[in-house]
């Protein structure tokens, strides 16, 4: 929801710092996977009650997010790099709410609730990029991506804010899966009918 509206914002400064990073010969998938190691650190931290050290971990990851696509507007977008990029991140998403359940097990049914509604809006995502792409559908409203970007209530931006209130207050996880697992809810029901809308035509 919010992802569009500040994509103008952060767009010039990462751009910056990718032109540089690319300059030194700083390849945009060595950024994914560093991004990637330095997030999973937030799990351990969350269990040993590290909680601004988990922030740290989530903050340096999403700065990795941005800056590899950044590095990738540089030297050309690939499709190795668009594949590391959803895949690690969605791993990500799931590893910080999976800390927030080994940090408070008596509250892990929310865990389980928040991961099984990450299910249902990255599968809604990847399932209209398929096709988006099949169609030859494109769209630059998240910039530019290797894949069909489908907005939605539960972007990128929210899950950023849902995960950092994990990473500081896992106690706060049935709140936080609660509130977030609906909107996740909102976002793939929009989507599915976005799905049905669009692709409803040549049936074969």
């Amino acid at each position: 929801m919010l992802d569009s509206a500040l994509r103008p914002l952060i767009d010039v400064p990462l751009n910056a710092v990718g032109r540089r990073m690319s300059a030194a010969g700083i390849s945009a998938n060595a950024v994914t996977v560093a991004g990637f190691a330095i997030g999973i650190g937030a799990v351990p931290a969350m269990v040993l009650e590290l909680g601004w050290v988990a922030l740290g971990c989530l903050a340096l990851n999403r700065m990795a997010d941005g800056l590899d696509g950044a590095i990738a507007r540089v030297r050309g977008p690939s499709d190795l790099g668009g594949y590391l990029d959803i895949v690690l991140d969605f791993i990500f998403y799931s590893a910080v709410v999976f800390g927030a359940g080994l940090a408070r097990p008596d509250q892990a049914i929310w865990a389980a609730f928040l991961i099984f509604s990450f299910v249902g809006t990255g599968a809604s995502f990847l399932g209209f990029a398929i096709v988006a792409e099949k169609r030859g559908i494109k769209t630059e409203a998240q910039g530019r991506k290797t894949i069909f970007y489908i907005g939605g209530l539960a972007e990128g931006t929210e899950t950023i804010i849902a995960l950092a209130i994990l990473t500081v207050r896992p106690d706060w996880l049935p709140w936080v899966a609660g509130i977030f697992g609906a909107m996740c809810w909102i976002t793939t029901a929009f989507r599915i009918g976005e799905g049905v809308r669009v692709f409803s035509g040549n049936q074969t």
